[in-house]
């Protein structure tokens, strides 16, 4: 009987000691289960500072307003026809920079803004594309800006006193005025010769369809990145991403012109 005893009190002690071990480690466990959480939630809330310090919203992009339309040059017209040597289509680019403030301060001005990294997406076989600088006040005329060729880089004059020559490239250091640029697909269709003289030509994009150009022959789209440095040089960066409108619901080039406000939200994040 005293063996049995013995045994059974052995057992329990075991049983009591397996028991506690298993409560130490279950409680060691949970000590670094907290641990590691609060760590965790201490290093996301660092993170989380980091960025919402980092993604201050100073400068933004929240308006591109895009007007499309087409022309010819080198018009020669005879008793039974009407040659164009160079049908092109441009596409014209006001791009709004929002210093998402009402008062002008040294962080939210400008200091200098360039344009740079230009690419073309979806190329077109045909004719070429080449991006201008355009004079605001010419914005949605039928006019290509020869002089005004932008081959690799865009640096733009900051100004505070106000002007009416934006014959060059110029903003307003408060961010009043927009970028304002033209996409131009030139020689669409060259020495192209329309034989029914009795209709009128008119010379926008309903040129394109009288010509036979399919829309989806000359898509395209843009890319380019806008730094921005203010008046703390602080640096800011923000590609802008922009598909040429050539239709657009139940309107396209093919009736005159199409001018579309599409959604933009580009924010300008600081990297120096």
């Amino acid at each position: 009987m005293k063996k049995i005893n013995i045994k059974f009190n052995l057992k329990k002690s075991l049983i009591l000691i397996i028991l506690l071990c298993l409560l130490a480690l279950l409680g060691n466990i949970t000590f670094k289960l907290i641990v590691k959480y609060n760590n965790k939630k201490e290093f996301e809330t660092q993170i989380m500072s980091f960025v919402n310090k980092n993604e201050k919203k100073v400068f933004s992009i929240d308006n591109i307003t895009l007007f499309s339309s087409s022309d010819a040059k080198n018009k020669v017209s005879t008793k039974t026809n009407f040659t164009l040597e160079n049908i092109y289509a441009f596409t014209d680019i006001a791009i709004f920079i929002n210093n998402n403030s009402s008062e002008n301060t040294l962080e939210n001005t400008l200091k200098t803004v360039s344009i740079e990294n230009i690419k073309f997406d979806n190329i077109p076989k045909k004719g070429n594309l080449n991006l201008y600088y355009k004079n605001v006040n010419d914005f949605a005329k039928p006019y290509i800006p020869t002089t005004n060729l932008i081959t690799q880089n865009l640096d733009f004059n900051i100004i505070s006193k106000e002007t009416t020559d934006f014959s060059n490239p110029v903003l307003y250091n408060n961010c009043a005025n927009p970028i304002t640029l033209s996409l131009v697909h030139e020689n669409i269709k060259t020495d192209y010769t329309i034989m029914d003289i009795s209709t009128p030509i008119t010379y926008n994009g309903s040129l394109l369809k009288r010509c036979n150009i399919p829309l989806s022959t000359i898509e395209t789209s843009l890319s380019f990145d806008i730094y921005i440095t203010n008046n703390k040089d602080e640096k800011y960066k923000s590609k802008v991403f922009i598909k040429i409108p050539y239709k657009y619901n139940e309107k396209s080039i093919y009736d005159g012109n199409i001018t579309i406000k599409p959604t933009s939200n580009f924010i300008f994040y600081r990297y120096d």
